[in-house]
This record gives structure tokens, C-alpha cells and sequence, in this order.
């Protein structure tokens, strides 16, 4: 894939999508969700927005008191029962007020982006996607509608974790006939097989893969 060029339109048909780019995904905070090497995206992150007319973000924004915090009874990646917008559990992140919570450094303020969703929010809904906050995907974030307005043709999507909340995002974002290019230079993954499993399920959905940012290639009007 390295060196091979991805095509994008102009600039203004272009956004760029910062998906959950916090430090509870990162080393910074080891007790939490610390995904390897999720410190080092920020460069791709603000390359891949060189080429957009507006930048858009996300945030998960949890309680302390979710019904899917992982316990010692309950492990993490052990199923919740009877929660419709909750599937596993997981170790506490991302609350706000924490140092989890901020973006990684070198990234933009909040107030800098285009368009912020943070998700989450409630106790019993654990999303993924940065474009419905239910599973059943029928309350939008308003990330979409939001690209629509503007006249958005293509995503160009980097973050954290690509297996878990990049990939569901981008294939949110296809789904709502968006062209979405994966910038995988700026995500990194939790486990390899799930990375790879989720590559693959990207790109049978007609999503783009693009190495870096450099690989990018912009169309003038």
C-alpha cells in the first residue's frame, strides 16, 4: 500500500475525522485503555486535515458508574446482559474531568474543530461508532447531517482503536454513501487480529485504505 497514491476531490468536498484521539487510548494513561503506540497518530492526524475543509472530532465521555465497567466477577471482554446499547465490558476510561479524557497533546483544542461529538455519555450505552449513540444506529450524533450540509463527498478518518471505534465509524460513514479513506498511519489497533479482521470488513464495504497522509492526493477544481 506505501507509495500507492489515493485520490481525493478539492478541498472543499474534503473532511477529516479525529476519532476518540485521547490519552485514555494511549500509554499516557495505563490503567485505562492503553492501545500501543496511540500516542504517535497526532502528526498523521494534522497531516490528513491539511487536505480537508473542515475537521471534525470525537470523544468518549463516560460515567464512573457505566453498567459496563469491567469488576474482579466481571472481566473485561465478558458479555452485559440486557443492555441494548452495551455488548462487553471494559476497564473505566474516558471520564470526564480526567486526564484520560483530553485529547493527546498536539492535537487541536475542542473549540478548534469544525464539529465535536461526545459519546457515551449515558450509564447503560457504550457506542463505538462517532455517528449513532445506539447500537440500533437511530439516534444520530449529528456528524453526519453535518457533512451533508456542508457538501462533504469524502471522510478521511484516522484514531483509536482502528478495530473498535474507527472502524465503526467509517463504515457508519459509508454507509451513509460517504467516500471514507482510512488513513491507517493515523490509528493504531489493539490486538493484530482484529486489526486485520476489520481492514478486510473496510474494505469489502468499499472504504479506501491509504497509508499516510503523503499517499494522499488532491484533485484541483
Amino acid at each position: 500500500m506505501t507509495g500507492k497514491k489515493t485520490l481525493i476531490p478539492e478541498k472543499r468536498r474534503v473532511a477529516s475525522f479525529d476519532v476518540d484521539a485521547q490519552n485514555t487510548f494511549t500509554p499516557v494513561c495505563p490503567d485505562e485503555l492503553p492501545v500501543p503506540d496511540g500516542s504517535e497518530i497526532v502528526a498523521e492526524l494534522n497531516r490528513q486535515a491539511e487536505f480537508a475543509a473542515f475537521r471534525i472530532g470525537s470523544k468518549d465521555a463516560h460515567s464512573p458508574s457505566a453498567v459496563w465497567v469491567a469488576s474482579e466477577g466481571q472481566p473485561q471482554f465478558s458479555p452485559v446482559e440486557n443492555q441494548p446499547n452495551a455488548d462487553i465490558r471494559w476497564k473505566l476510561h474516558a471520564v470526564p474531568g480526567t486526564e484520560g479524557f483530553k485529547l493527546i497533546s498536539g492535537l487541536p483544542g475542542i473549540t478548534a474543530y469544525d464539529y465535536f461529538v461526545w459519546k457515551g455519555i449515558e450509564p447503560d450505552m457504550h457506542p463505538y461508532g462517532a455517528c449513532f449513540h445506539d447500537f440500533a444506529e437511530r439516534l444520530s450524533t449529528g456528524a453526519i447531517e453535518f457533512l451533508q450540509s456542508r457538501g462533504i463527498e469524502t471522510v478521511i478518518v484516522g484514531g483509536l482503536a482502528t478495530d473498535y471505534c474507527v472502524r465503526t465509524t467509517a463504515l457508519q460513514l459509508v454507509r451513509a454513501s460517504f467516500d471514507v479513506v482510512v488513513n491507517l498511519g493515523a490509528c493504531r489497533g489493539i490486538a493484530t487480529e482484529t486489526v486485520q479482521a476489520s481492514v478486510a470488513e473496510m474494505q469489502r464495504s468499499g472504504i479506501r485504505l491509504t497509508a499516510s497522509a503523503k499517499d494522499l492526493l488532491q484533485a484541483r477544481s
